[in-house]
């Protein structure tokens, strides 16, 4: 009798600790769906930048989901802008987007992104001015043999319509003219991989693309660093622009806190091929005035 009340006791131990554990990991399970995911869509230049915000987040933030995706800039403003994602990344304005109702996307420049001409390794040209690309990427140009390099057919790669990489790229560095119809890819990366391959072909990417198996062509002279953005010379740039719908919810705004620290800031932006807004010298609004930063 003694020996079974004290297998009841244990058995009674065993069933309160078993259910304990179901609460516990029932409780546990629950903070981690409390956090609703994050999802931020656009941009493919931006894409890395925020991937690896993402990632750090996650970890230091357990039971939350940050997911990115790109589709270009167009996208992410049409998407942030309906309210079907946390976030819209893009490399313009959302004022430069056609056809986005921009009254309650609110702005969060996280980096300025350069981008730089590239060309294949066997054009014979590396440096190109602004009037030049315009001819170029219009056809007015059509052999590299007029840019003074090889006797060779010019061969345009695009990124897609949507492309906000695109958008800055014609703006800044074709005086505002329009590409004319060519090829299109729908990211930074598949365009970068064509040029490589592609004898006579010529596009553009971010500087987090940069690489040496493609040309990288000096634009007015001017190499294209991170320094000569800073301080205005070099003009193929854009602010890295993060839209939520609104402010956002609790856990967005910390995300996006997070992204807009020195510490973040630090640790990945110019390592992943940015230039962090704290390096900025010059500011430059919606319609290209430019102005000094006040420091301190």
């Amino acid at each position: 009798m003694q020996r079974s009340h004290r297998g009841s006791i244990i058995a009674t131990l065993v069933v309160v600790l078993f259910a304990g554990l179901l609460v516990f990991a029932y409780q546990h399970r629950d903070s981690g769906h409390n956090s609703a995911p994050i999802t931020a869509v656009g941009s493919t230049a931006l894409q890395p930048l925020v991937e690896a915000a993402g990632e750090d987040f996650q970890r230091s933030n357990p039971g939350t989901s940050v997911t990115v995706q790109g589709g270009g800039s167009g996208t992410g403003l049409s998407q942030i802008a309906q309210g079907a994602v946390s976030l819209g990344n893009s490399d313009l304005y959302a004022e430069e987007k056609k056809g986005i109702d921009t009254k309650n996307l609110v702005d969060h420049r996280v980096a300025v992104v350069g981008i730089v001409p590239i060309m294949n390794q066997g054009t014979g040209v590396t440096n190109l001015t602004q009037s030049q690309l315009t001819d170029i990427f219009t056809g007015k140009v059509k052999n590299w043999k007029e840019v003074g390099g090889k006797d060779q057919e010019i061969v345009l790669v695009n990124r897609a319509a949507g492309s906000g990489t695109r958008a800055a790229f014609e703006k800044w560095g074709m005086n505002g003219a329009h590409s004319k119809e060519a090829q299109e890819q729908d990211s930074s990366g598949m365009v970068k991989s064509i040029v490589k391959t592609t004898p006579g072909a010529i596009s553009y990417v971010a500087f987090a693309y940069k690489s040496n198996d493609v040309t990288m062509a000096k634009v007015n002279g001017v190499e294209p660093s991170n320094e000569n953005v800073e301080n205005g010379s070099y003009p193929l740039w854009s602010y890295e622009h993060i839209y939520t719908n609104g402010k956002g919810n609790a856990q967005v705004q910390k995300f996006l806190e997070y992204m807009e620290s020195e510490s973040f800031q630090k640790k990945y932006v110019e390592k992943l091929g940015y230039i962090s807004m704290n390096k900025m010298k010059i500011d430059r609004d919606l319609n290209g005035h430019v102005t000094l930063v006040q420091k301190g």
